[in-house]
């Protein structure tokens, strides 16, 4: 017997005690909630002053799912939920978002290729990761699976939003409260980072993205546009080099690309990850 297996039997495990208190008889008593165990009290948990329990709940259940499934590293893959399938581009409803089809179809593809280079190394390395949505995000998941690969979907509870995309592997299939610990884990293990166009959300993620590592908070890692032509109509990159806001090698901490195969030949040719 191991150190950590004679330290786990000295207690009592916490699923027997929950299995016991379910037998507990119908009292007053038992039905108080200050009689719940505490970890099995929703109401408990979901008070304000538990915010901070509920945050650390967030960070460790994904670390803990994805470390058991010896997933080392990830392709990050920000990018638009309305962006339809090139086959749907009729139902687009602006005829920008028409055009911006293709996008969904380099997505599918680059996921496909880098899902093969993952196969390679078993899966632990290179493991498409999105947000679990629609659009570019469904695209990602899909070309993982085509691939005969997993992926990992991030997803988030928002009013409006729809279930995770079907193509996000089963068990890889996670849901957020807190966005912050939500980009956390987005980069967290993150070996390049690909942001296709989008909205507030993918913006959102860009800037963050770039502010940790332009500030060194993150190490630096490929970084890849992709649609020079939506990233220069949208950001005026140069005005804020112009004005000093940011420095002109800030520049270079991205790099645009038109395709899947570019990107690719782009992350062939980055030095090999430290880690």
């Amino acid at each position: 017997m191991t150190d950590e297996e004679r330290h786990q039997n000295v207690f009592r495990r916490s699923p027997e005690d929950a299995a016991v208190a379910e037998r507990d008889p119908s009292t007053p008593q038992t039905r108080a909630p200050s009689y719940r165990l505490a970890f099995l009290d929703t109401d408990f948990m979901l008070r304000e002053d538990l915010r901070p329990v509920r945050l650390q709940l967030e960070l460790l259940k994904p670390e803990i799912v994805m470390d058991e499934r010896g997933i080392r590293s990830t392709v990050v893959m920000f990018g638009g939920s309305r962006i339809p399938p090139p086959e749907a581009a009729d139902l687009a409803a602006t005829p920008t978002l028409r055009d911006l089809t293709h996008f969904y179809a380099e997505a599918e593809r680059f996921a496909y290729l880098v899902t093969e280079r993952s196969m390679a190394h078993y899966g632990h390395e290179w493991v498409i990761c999105t947000g679990g949505g629609p659009g570019v995000m469904e695209a990602g998941n899909k070309g993982a699976q085509e691939a005969g690969g997993h992926s990992i979907g991030l997803g988030i509870v928002l009013p409006h939003e729809q279930a995770p995309n079907l193509y996000v592997t089963p068990d890889l299939s996670f849901n957020f409260h807190y966005f912050a610990i939500r980009k956390m884990h987005f980069l967290m293990r993150a070996r390049a980072i690909t942001v296709f166009p989008g909205g507030f959300g993918t913006l959102d993620e860009l800037f963050e993205s770039l502010t940790l590592i332009q500030t060194g908070r993150m190490r630096r890692v490929p970084f890849l546009l992709f649609g020079r032509e939506f990233w220069e109509r949208i950001v005026n990159w140069e005005a804020l080099a112009e004005a000093g806001t940011i420095s002109r090698e800030d520049l270079d901490l991205f790099t645009y690309v038109e395709t899947a195969e570019e990107a690719i030949a782009i992350l062939d040719a980055a030095p090999e990850d430290p880690c």
